[in-house]
């Protein structure tokens, strides 16, 4: 599948892949050693994430514009790039819930999801590097499997934690906020497996 005139595709997918695992990670840390005062220092930082992923990805559209022959579909290419653009973009929403809503302490009950958003992250990011090549390496399969098994793993919390919180918390402002934020972190895993659907598309079209 992969031509060395192709590579450029790949790599680039791989980089923007790489700032959503790095988008994670200063989410974890966020939440790790939280203080409202770190969020606000932070939005600047996860930011900054985020634009390059858009940069990235809007120099791949013009190279893609011009180009003859591609690796794989153009609607496939952008169909994957959004989605990998996706995944970061959902993880600064979580940042952004935190710090607009100018939360104060933060619900244990999300330290376990944000963790298990980097190793879903990280799975995509493994996931992007085996593409190029994927007809010779029989560990790419699991990585979608590894991936969509984390998904139903953060709903399986979603839930739990949604009922947990109205259940228990008696005030209807906290409920209304960390149901948000619930539903930012659930997205950010429902990301993660939209990168694999694409991936796993591509494979089944260029088998």
């Amino acid at each position: 599948m992969s031509r060395k005139s192709d590579q450029y595709y790949f790599d680039t997918f791989l980089k923007c892949a790489n700032f959503a695992y790095e988008a994670s990670q200063l989410l974890n840390e966020v939440v790790n050693d939280y203080t409202p005062d770190r969020v606000s220092n932070l939005t600047d930082k996860m930011h900054e994430i985020e634009h390059n992923a858009d940069h990235e990805k809007h120099e791949m559209t013009e190279v893609l514009i011009k180009a003859f022959v591609t690796p794989i579909e153009r609607e496939d290419i952008m169909e994957l790039a959004h989605n990998i653009d996706n995944m970061v973009d959902r993880i600064e929403d979580v940042l952004m819930r935190l710090y607009c809503d100018n939360i104060q302490t933060i619900r244990p009950e999300i330290l376990p999801i944000c963790e298990l958003l980097i190793q879903n992250t990280n799975e995509v990011v493994e996931l992007i590097k085996d593409l190029p090549k994927f007809k010779k390496n029989a560990e790419f399969k699991e990585h979608i499997v590894n991936i969509n098994t984390m998904e139903g793993k953060a709903d399986v919390m979603f839930i739990d934690n949604m009922r947990n919180l109205h259940v228990h918390e008696k005030d209807a402002l906290q409920v209304l906020v960390w149901r948000d934020v619930f539903n930012c972190l659930e997205r950010c895993h429902d990301a993660c497996e939209d990168v694999a659907s694409s991936v796993e598309k591509i494979v089944l079209k260029n088998a």
